[in-house]
């Protein structure tokens, strides 16, 4: 720029020209090092000048929320085949979720963004991976709701999934069975009682810990069984109003593992307003999704002798403190597998794209 341009009488108020001016003028006073800086100045002010000028914020923009283009979720098999109708926009009319579609077709493959496999079935050999190369960008998901005891057949499937969903608090998509929602009660109405103590179990194990743990208390006090394993099955609607009517329910899962906690708790037990007696993970484990106030853990007592005896000797007062967290909270149950696929959506913006699980067996079993 020429500086005799500068001295004209009134360069354009605001621009370029009369930042670049005040700046020259400055500049016939100053040493070497000082006109190297205001030139930067110079240069900086000027992009910000056009800038401005183009319409473009300078403030820094926050973090992108969500994905930019609607998710495609291909269902690449229905769990245990029981196929939902999806011929509507199922998460965004149902949970309120949206840009998430869920498709079972398969010829959406190539445009999928993710692709949802469930263990059991590829377990049983009944289905198989797709055969055409996955496309750049989209992920594979593994799901499974069973504890690693009961999930076989896991190395064939190493290098194969970027991320896993599961009952399991550090899976990429957490899938529980059920959680408490806040949801404040002026009061709490429990059930009148007219039983101690139910269990409703299907698959009865002599070599299985819970049924070892039923045995020694059975012992003690008296425990009303129902369902498959004692030929005295509970129709759907029956569960509930059957369970109620007991101060106690055993919630004893059938395998112990980090964070597998099923709905013998949230369902069998708090849903149905009777306290859980809880056989699984350790105490400080429930105390994660549960107050510690509201369950009873059997590693709390020395035997199954001293828990008898303090589940005879209740009080009123001491039993209906296991219902204080029903004044803050309710049981939010997770049964329906459209909601828990839509909630890959809610996740998708927060994984790590591209990762990859060498070794599924190291994690799931640690």
């Amino acid at each position: 720029m020429k500086q005799e341009f500068c001295q004209e009488p009134n360069p354009p108020s605001g621009s370029a020209v009369q930042v670049q001016c005040k700046l020259l003028l400055k500049m016939r006073t100053c040493s070497l090092p000082m006109l190297k800086a205001l030139a930067s100045a110079i240069i900086f002010a000027v992009i910000l000048w056009n800038l401005n000028f183009l319409g473009y914020q300078s403030e820094v923009p926050g973090p992108t929320l969500g994905h930019s283009e609607p998710l495609t979720v291909l269902i690449w098999h229905w769990p245990f085949h029981h196929t939902l109708n999806l011929s509507t926009d199922v998460c965004a009319d149902h949970y309120k979720i949206k840009g998430c579609q869920l498709t079972g077709d398969h010829r959406f493959f190539n445009q999928a963004d993710v692709v949802v496999f469930h263990h059991r079935e590829l377990q049983q050999g009944k289905v198989r991976l797709p055969t055409e190369r996955r496309p750049p960008g989209q992920n594979w998901v593994w799901v499974t709701l069973e504890s690693p005891t009961n999930t076989k057949a896991l190395t064939g499937w190493n290098q194969t999934f970027n991320w896993v969903m599961t009952y399991r608090q550090d899976s990429d998509i957490f899938m529980p069975y059920g959680e408490l929602v806040h949801h404040p009660s002026a009061s709490v109405d429990i059930p009148t009682k007219t039983g101690l103590v139910s269990w409703v179990i299907s698959n009865y194990h002599r070599t299985q810990k819970r049924v070892q743990v039923y045995r020694e208390l059975s012992r003690h006090l008296q425990v009303n069984v129902y369902g498959k394993a004692n030929k005295k099955l509970l129709c759907p609607d029956c569960l509930l109003p059957t369970t109620s009517r007991y101060k106690f329910y055993l919630a004893f899962e059938n395998s112990i593992h980090k964070d597998y906690i099923t709905e013998k708790l949230w369902r069998n037990a708090l849903l149905a307003s009777t306290v859980p007696v809880v056989l699984g993970p350790p105490r400080a484990n429930y105390e994660k999704f549960i107050p510690a106030d509201s369950f009873i853990h059997t590693e709390d007592f020395s035997s199954m002798k001293e828990l008898a005896s303090f589940l005879k000797t209740m009080n009123s007062s001491r039993y209906r403190a296991f219902f204080e967290w029903r004044k803050r909270y309710r049981v939010k149950l997770y049964t329906d597998w459209q909601e828990r696929f839509c909630t890959i959506c809610t996740r998708y913006p927060h994984l790590a794209q591209g990762q990859i699980y060498p070794d599924l067996v190291s994690w799931f079993s640690a």
